[in-house]
């Protein structure tokens, strides 16, 4: 008598695991911060200065890390995928945004601080085209959307 096994899922390889895990850290640090950490910031009452100085201060090591993170999603892209996956796979072309997106955060940062409203934009831009990240499928596994 043959023992009933389902095999419709195979475990995930390491470098898929890897792919969530990243993943899960820069788009949810990116969402947490703009969208509850400095909501919860302001409803205090702490001093204005303050919150701004923080805001500051965490959005540009956000970014910085998100950054790294695209980059080591990149690498599982390209070696899941292939080099051409970077730009003719919907995946590649959104991780390609967001790491254009946090260098020129940088380069707002850097050369023009006064630009706090385009700084914004792009660490928008980030956090959405992490957000439309998490809709696609893991390289390595199936073409069908989690």
């Amino acid at each position: 008598m043959k023992s009933v096994t389902f095999d419709g899922l195979r475990p995930f390889p390491a470098g898929a695991i890897v792919w969530q895990l990243v993943q899960t850290l820069w788009v949810g640090g990116l969402v947490l911060l703009h969208l509850a950490t400095l909501a919860v910031l302001d409803q205090t009452g702490l001093a204005p200065l303050f919150i701004d100085q923080f805001a500051s201060r965490a959005s540009a090591l956000l970014v910085a890390f998100a950054a790294a993170c695209v980059v080591l999603q990149l690498a599982l892209l390209v070696r899941f995928e292939r080099l051409a996956s970077v730009w003719r796979d919907f995946r590649g072309q959104l991780l390609s945004i967001a790491l254009l997106s946090s260098a020129v955060y940088y380069v707002l940062r850097h050369w023009f601080a006064g630009a706090l409203h385009w700084q914004l934009l792009s660490y928008l831009v980030l956090a959405l085209s992490g957000l439309l990240l998490v809709l696609q499928a893991v390289p390595g596994r199936s073409s069908r959307a989690r």
